[in-house]
């Protein structure tokens, strides 16, 4: 067969081959049964937060002496707490304090992080000595030791504690962005874009970033889940959301000296963060399958 023949043959590409990279990933992690039911849960928990004030059935922070402990019924369907106050409106009331933390701490984290990894990446020499070396430091020590650490230097707040999950959780995306870079920095298309002459900036911006984006995305969303558990630590030990205002962590602090007469007030809010903690794992182990370019 002649050149000239071969050259009429059609090319026929199939309807994946022609599916745009985010339709491709959302068609896989759509036959993920887990990250579907881990988007759903964390769906529910976020519409609750959202609407807390039009959900909630009483106020979360009103007390009651003649309600003191009383076990789940038709009127308080998760029971009330220690002064009085109704478990279930706490509960949805909390859920906005772990949310709030889990995404604006994990947002700190990748704002500061990515910029270092890339730079630490890209760059080299001496500058990726230093925030490598500044970076093993703070991975040498246990994250929720040094998160209560900058959060007892800070002071006793929801603020403050997100501030200190998110300095702890700097140094995971550092490492990742830098090691991604390192790998990407060598491909093709970015000495393409070097010998035409594109400023070094530009091409971490443009060339880079946007090629290491979909590993960054499952580490966020790992990583709230344990940003959500770090919170919660915190609470309990005081140095998160104060009282009166409601919070997992301070549930379940105000729940330990009534284990054995009033179990329910740390089933619910113990279930709560199970819950979200399972749903984003399961939605980052989906995420990852999904965004992964060898899959099929």
């Amino acid at each position: 067969m002649t050149d000239a023949a071969l050259s009429t043959i059609p090319v026929i590409e199939t309807a994946e081959e022609l599916e745009s990279p985010s339709r491709r990933a959302l068609r896989r992690l759509v036959k993920r049964k887990g990250a579907v039911l881990g988007f759903i849960v964390l769906a529910i928990f976020i519409v609750l937060a959202l609407l807390a004030p039009l959900l909630a059935p009483y106020d979360p922070i009103a007390t009651s002496w003649t309600l003191v402990r009383k076990p789940p019924s038709a009127l308080h369907w998760f029971g009330t707490d220690d002064l009085g106050r109704d478990v279930l409106t706490r509960v949805i009331y909390g859920a906005r304090a772990s949310l709030l933390a889990g995404a604006i701490s994990i947002g700190i984290a990748l704002a500061v992080g990515v910029p270092l990894g890339l730079l630490s990446g890209y760059r080299g020499g001496f500058i990726d000595a230093l925030i490598s070396r500044m970076t093993d430091a703070m991975l040498a020590c246990p994250s929720l030791i040094l998160a209560i650490a900058f959060a007892a230097f800070l002071g006793p707040s929801l603020g403050n504690a997100m501030i200190a999950i998110g300095i702890t959780a700097t140094p995971i995306f550092v490492r990742l962005t830098r090691a991604q870079t390192m790998n990407v920095k060598v491909e093709d298309y970015v000495e393409a874009a070097r010998a035409i002459g594109n400023p070094r900036w530009r091409i971490a911006l443009f060339h880079i970033l946007p090629n290491i984006l979909p590993a960054l995305l499952v580490q966020a969303t790992l990583s709230i889940a344990t940003a959500i558990i770090a919170e919660a630590a915190l609470s309990f030990l005081g140095l998160g959301q104060q009282p009166p205002a409601p919070s997992w962590g301070s549930m379940l602090n105000a729940a330990q000296r009534f284990l054995t007469s009033a179990p329910w007030m740390a089933i619910w809010p113990g279930l709560a963060i199970f819950l979200v903690v399972l749903s984003f794992n399961l939605l980052g182990d989906g995420l990852r399958d999904a965004l992964d370019p060898r899959a099929r």
